[in-house]
């Protein structure tokens, strides 16, 4: 059985399922100046994109719908199969890039992720999978993503902080393999449950996803995180149920934590001063994993919230606004 999938078809089924999906891409960065890697609103829009093509005897409807139907960079789309519950098998891609699904009302749901830096325009998905009677069942369609204007910062830092030693260098371009290596860990098992909380109390909005940061006047990687400021030894929780999957201390990041939510879904939560989890254990919504700090190169006390999906650097606060309910 692939991550992420339904069981598959008992043996004998009559119609096997042919979905061919590419599984490999290799999507990550470790963005200098603290900017590691890759504010959602969710339209009420609920678009019903398509109902299955049947291969056999007509049986009952099955739609798919995605909502937005239209997305922004950094932002997460939710896309719902309906009257499907109970399907051994279910496959699907989106852009090439597999989906994976999860047991949702009478079908199954699956998060599509879109990166800070994707291409505007039309985005393909494919699904398809065959009934509990054997029926072969497919759709496809496309949701479109549209460009969002981010902030520009320009910052002055010493030199010291943004010309790498090539000591420096070298343990930084090793912490950014650990971290691609991290991304491409996808565990088949889905650990997030509803919805998702800020991880610290703030008395201001989470700032800085997708700025383009020019430092001492030239342009660097767009800043894949939100940060939140807060004083020093400010709890921070987990944002929702997840294992943790690292426990380090980084050139960049500081003393940071990973959370694996499961189906290549991870939460980092940077610059903390401390850290109440062990690497390994699996915590629950709201659980306090450490405390802001100010470790790593950052200018002062605050936390840095980080998502990736499946190798697409989201806006965290997406994860905020997901109309899942479960």
């Amino acid at each position: 059985m692939g991550p992420g999938r339904a069981p598959p078809a008992p043996p004998g089924s009559r119609i096997a399922l042919a979905v061919s999906i590419l599984r490999a891409f290799a999507r990550g960065a470790y963005n200098r100046g603290m900017t590691f890697f890759a504010p959602f609103y969710i339209s009420a829009l609920v678009v019903v994109v398509g109902v299955f093509g049947v291969v056999g005897p007509a049986l009952a409807a099955v739609k798919v719908t995605v909502t937005p139907s239209v997305v922004r960079q950094g932002d997460v789309a939710l896309i719902v199969v309906t009257g499907a519950a109970g399907a051994p098998d279910m496959d699907g891609s989106v852009a090439g890039r597999p989906l994976f699904f999860f047991p949702y009302a009478d079908g199954y749901a699956a998060l599509i992720g879109i990166d800070l830096e994707a291409r505007p325009g039309k985005t393909p998905w494919r699904i398809g999978f065959v009934d509990r009677g054997g029926v072969a069942r497919k759709s496809a369609g496309a949701i479109t993503v549209k460009a969002r204007k981010f902030p520009v910062q320009r910052l002055s830092l010493p030199a010291s902080m943004v010309d790498l030693s090539p000591e420096n260098e070298r343990r930084a371009e090793a912490e950014a393999a650990r971290l691609r290596t991290l991304f491409d860990t996808i565990s088949s098992e889905r650990l997030w449950r509803g919805r998702f909380t800020e991880p610290v109390a703030s008395t201001g909005k989470a700032e800085g996803f997708g700025s383009r940061r020019i430092i001492n006047g030239k342009p660097r990687s767009p800043h894949a995180g939100a940060d939140f400021a807060a004083p020093a030894g400010t709890p921070v929780v987990a944002s929702n149920r997840g294992r943790v999957a690292l426990l380090v201390e980084f050139f960049f990041g500081g003393r940071l934590v990973a959370l694996d939510h499961g189906q290549g879904l991870y939460t980092l939560y940077m610059h903390l001063d401390r850290v109440n989890v062990a690497e390994g254990a699996l915590v629950e919504r709201g659980s306090i994993i450490g405390a802001v700090g100010s470790t790593g190169r950052a200018t002062g006390p605050h936390l840095h919230w980080s998502a990736e999906l499946r190798h697409a650097r989201i806006d965290p606060e997406v994860l905020l606004r997901l109309p899942v309910r479960d």
